[in-house]
């Protein structure tokens, strides 16, 4: 009797060939069924246009070259035992160098084995690859031979107990997927006609077994366009939901924004007028509003969020203004108190530290509707804080809390309209992923008054001339603030470096000077009594870890230096940079280098090239990653095994548009034609639908 033909659910344990052995180890890392593997992508693919010359290879570029093992044996070093293999193309000789794992390699990697290796090319005694990626070929899989394009898949240390490599896992998804029927395609033949898509059953072959790179390159556009196009109906299906959520619209303008604007001593921009229009229609609107409010550091984020506030006010409605730590919302209190008075509003400070009669009576404000605009920090999602009728919830720099931390905010009222906003420039295709379901406002002018930051990068060598700079400006009445990053746990932590420095700044380097020091664990009486004295100018130079990234309104400081600069992000170093130059005197950034690497010394020439936000979180994207951008994980958010939103623009906006064209006209996947499409999307993203209505 013929062998049954395994389906896309076919479970690999009743492949023929693969032995429990693998099939468990294959499970361990979630390929458990026909389907897992076939969407198990390699990491990359062998061609000749992607082959190196050994006679070509540059110092400190990444490579892949295709040889011959000529030599291979331990060595040994002064310390310890290492494996080293020479390579040949016929064009040059390669060092290939494993410090361990001797004994392994030797078993491994034989004179006369074929090998691809990828890496970072050093020089040292000639081309050398330390810790290279490798796999073996044979000669009917060598690109440079065959003119195949080869692919090469990630070996997880399971995989590896059970001998399986690169080799083994091509020939296993080739005999299942020669023996699989054509796989259903989830997309009719008129959307990917539109989108120019190839179809399922080809792109999922071609990934593995592409006939040229061109073939590849269809395959690999329509598996990307398929992870970019779930993720963002998941965005379409949040985005419909919120728009069926009715609340309370909020029409009317009223007397308080008229008397905040006639008391500007500053001309709004029009960037700035533009966002409120935006948000002022939305809130118009009898369901809720979800709008992200982006803006540079310095563009006047917060007068636009006390203005909006206003109209929330005038319509008989409170506002509650969350930010993530307790400096950031006692800067945002002094900011909207002073407006608030001025147009008659009643407003409040609530945080973790509150006194308790202070609290009580804040919460019976709140409850009794006396108490009209309300800052905190995550204290205002407590239990016991209750609002009479909450309309506006405002949350500031709001990757830095959790979506069910929000939740918990706008659960305070009924459906009330939401503001995020981020002094985080925020990269087009990060914002449409993450964010996909918020309308989007920009402020992307800076006022007209603010002068530029002189940035300048310098070696540890040029410190005492920075000192003695840093003299001349607090002599001339002006103020410094010197920042330390968190450093590795395996030194001393951020806290450590910072009380060491300070000791060594207030004792040796400026002792005529008062120097102050602040950081995230002191209580916040102490933190407060710091802050007011900085900002009395009692304290001259403020040493600090990063709980100054936001929140500190200084006019008076001028000069900001920043240790070891290469160990932050581009976007926290743009953020500090901020904490400077928001008065009317000429203010400096001045970023000290300790690490020599190419991408330390790129990073950090960025910063001393431009000002502009948006331009820095582009750079800091391509650099770091999405999963880095923010200095947090967004964990199990993204299903992407083949998509980038680094790299994938034109498609992630091609999806996008054709995700909410699907959900428009079919908000609840209802339609037949869509059934397939609705499974998918029901497999992979259903823990993900709180903020959707399809079931």
């Amino acid at each position: 009797m013929p062998e049954k033909a395994p389906t896309l659910s076919t479970s690999l344990h009743s492949i023929k060939g693969v032995g429990p052995a693998r099939a468990d180890a294959l499970s361990a890392i979630g390929i458990h069924i026909v389907a897992d593997l076939l969407h198990y992508y390699p990491r990359k693919h062998l061609d000749r246009t992607t082959i190196t010359l050994i006679s070509k290879l540059q110092k400190d570029k990444q490579a892949t070259v295709v040889g011959n093992v000529e030599a291979a044996d331990i060595r040994q070093g002064k310390r310890r035992q290492y494996f080293q293999a020479i390579l040949s193309d016929g064009k040059g000789m390669l060092t290939l160098t494993w410090f361990n794992a001797a004994q392994y390699m030797k078993r491994t990697i034989k004179i006369g084995d074929r090998l691809a290796v990828s890496g970072k090319v050093e020089f040292f005694n000639g081309f050398q690859i330390v810790h290279p990626e490798y796999d073996k070929l044979k000669d009917n899989e060598d690109p440079v031979n065959s003119g195949l394009v080869i692919p090469l898949y990630s070996i997880p240390a399971e995989l590896k107990k059970t001998r399986i490599d690169s080799r083994t896992l091509r020939r296993l998804i080739k005999t299942i997927s020669d023996s699989l029927k054509e796989i259903p395609d989830h997309f009719s033949m008129e959307f990917k006609n539109q989108n120019h898509l190839c179809p399922l059953d080809q792109a999922l072959r071609n990934i593995h077994f592409a006939e040229s790179v061109s073939v590849l390159n269809e395959a690999v556009n329509r598996l990307k366009f398929d992870e970019h196009f779930f993720l963002q109906m998941l965005m379409a299906l949040r985005k419909s939901s919120i728009q069926q959520t009715g609340t309370k619209a909020l029409i009317k303008i009223g007397p308080q924004v008229k008397l905040i604007s006639d008391s500007l001593d500053f001309e709004l921009t029009s960037a700035q007028k533009k966002v409120i229009k935006e948000i002022k229609d939305d809130m118009a609107r009898p369901f809720s509003m979800n709008r992200l409010l982006q803006g540079d550091v310095g563009s006047g984020k917060t007068i636009v969020s006390i203005l909006v506030a206003a109209i929330a006010v005038a319509n008989s409605v409170q506002v509650a203004v969350m930010a993530p730590t307790e400096i950031l919302a006692q800067q945002h209190y002094q900011s909207f108190k002073i407006y608030a008075e001025t147009a008659r509003m009643t407003c409040a400070i609530l945080v973790g530290g509150t006194p308790a009669k202070e609290r009580k009576a804040i919460l019976d404000g709140l409850a009794t509707g006396r108490i009209d605009i309300i800052i905190g920090t995550h204290a205002l999602i407590q239990e016991d804080v209750a609002f009479k009728e909450l309309g506006l919830a405002i949350v500031d720099e709001q990757h830095r809390f959790g979506v069910l931390q929000r939740g918990d905010l706008t659960g305070k009222g009924f459906n009330p309209h939401f503001l995020a906003m981020t002094a985080t420039p925020i990269p087009r295709t990060l914002a449409i992923t993450y964010h996909g379901d918020m309308d989007l406002s920009i402020i992307d002018e800076m006022p007209k008054d603010r002068i530029p930051i002189i940035t300048k990068v310098v070696e540890e060598t040029r410190l005492e001339k920075i000192y003695t700079f840093m003299k001349e400006e607090v002599k001339a009445g002006r103020q410094c603030m010197v920042v330390y990053p968190l450093v590795k746990e395996t030194e001393k932590s951020d806290l450590a470096a910072a009380v060491e420095m300070h000791g060594n700044l207030s004792e040796n380097v400026f002792p005529e000077l008062i120097v102050g020091l602040i950081h995230g664990r002191m209580k916040k009486d102490d933190k407060d009594e710091v802050m007011d004295a900085y900002a009395r100018n009692d304290i001259h130079i403020l040493v600090s870890t990063t709980v100054i990234e936001v929140g500190i309104d200084i006019p008076n400081a001028t000069v900001m230096l920043i240790e070891n600069a290469d160990r932050f992000g581009l976007t926290q170093l743009h953020q500090l940079r901020g904490r400077v130059g928001r008065g009317s005197k000429k203010s400096y950034c001045i970023l000290v280098r300790r690490n020599f690497t190419e991408n330390s010394k790129k990073r950090l020439q960025i910063m001393e090239s431009t000002s502009d936000g948006f331009v820095i979180s582009d750079e800091d994207l391509k650099l770091r990653g999405p999963g880095e951008f923010f200095g947090i994980r967004q964990s199990g958010f993204l299903k992407y095994k083949i998509a980038d939103m680094v790299t994938d623009g034109p498609i992630l906006r091609k999806a996008r548009q054709s995700a909410f064209e699907l959900v428009k006209s079919d908000p609840n996947l209802n339609q037949p034609e869509h059934e397939l499409i609705r499974i998918r999307f029901m497999n992979e993203y259903q823990d993900k639908l709180d903020r959707a209505n399809i079931s």
